[in-house]
Formats: C-alpha cells, structure tokens, sequence
C-alpha cells in the first residue's frame, strides 16, 4: 500500500463518520484508528497500525520471514504539516529520547505550523524505538515521526 491509497482510507473514514478502519491487502494489514485525545485544525487524530500478515501459502518461497519486533511495532505520525521540534525551546532538554517510555497524555514533541506551537501528545503508552524526525525539520501530514513498541 501506498500513502495515496492511506489518504484515501482517511478520507473514506472522514466523510463516513468512521471511527475504525483495518484493511488487509496484499499480505500486509492496515489498522486506521481516530482518537480524540490529541484535536489539530484537520480534527481528530488517526494513528495508522501496520502489520505484516502470513500464513500457510502466502507469500513467496523467496521471501523472509518478517520480524516480529517490527510487526508489533507502529509509527506516530504528525497530525498537520509544519516544523517538528523535539524540546520547547532550544536550551531545553528534549521531551522524548530514543528508548524511553512515554505514558498516554505525555507531551512528545511540538510541531509549529503558522506560528503556533502544537504540542503532540502520545496515546499510548510504549517505549520509542527510533525517532524519525530530526529536530527543525519540516514534517508533512501522515508524515512517521516515532517508531513505538507497546507496553
């Protein structure tokens, strides 16, 4: 799947009223979820889950075999298009490092976007793998900033 087709997903879900959307295609399945816990100027948020689907006949017998870590795993992507800082100021210590555990509600990161400060919440509890985004750069909508296994 493409970030096209998610987009869609998204918009099929907006105009549908939909809370919850999981599509499995081509081996690989696609949790779509809206949460009210964190609200930006495009509404609600949508955390994408994706998993890696086997079973007996599909795939390959060329391919791998797919990690379970990074199965269990899945992205936190910024609601809205703007600046992605990891600290609220620049002297000022991060609020999320890589191997952390964040709690629901924990502020991870603010995103700028027309001069306002955003600040992105988690809202799940896990530990953060990997942060894809380096601080002062620009992020898209639906853009992956946090890489997170679940606690």
């Amino acid at each position: 799947m493409n970030i096209k087709e998610i987009k869609e997903m998204i918009n099929l879900m907006n105009e549908n009223n939909l809370m919850e959307l999981e599509i499995e295609k081509e081996g690989m399945r696609i949790r779509l979820k809206k949460t009210g816990a964190i609200e930006s100027a495009s509404g609600s948020r949508i955390i994408v889950e994706k998993e890696t689907v086997t079973g007996a006949g599909q795939g390959s017998p060329n391919a791998a075999e797919p990690n379970d870590a990074i199965a269990k795993t899945f992205e936190i992507k910024a609601p809205m298009v703007g600046t992605f800082y990891r600290a609220p100021a620049p002297e000022a210590p991060p609020y999320a490092e890589a191997g952390q555990v964040i709690e629901p509600g924990q502020v991870i990161c603010i995103i700028e976007a027309m001069k306002l400060m955003n600040e992105i919440k988690s809202e799940v509890k896990g530990k953060i793998l990997e942060i894809l985004v380096e601080n002062s750069e620009p992020v898209e909508f639906g853009q992956a900033m946090f890489l997170i296994e679940p606690l």
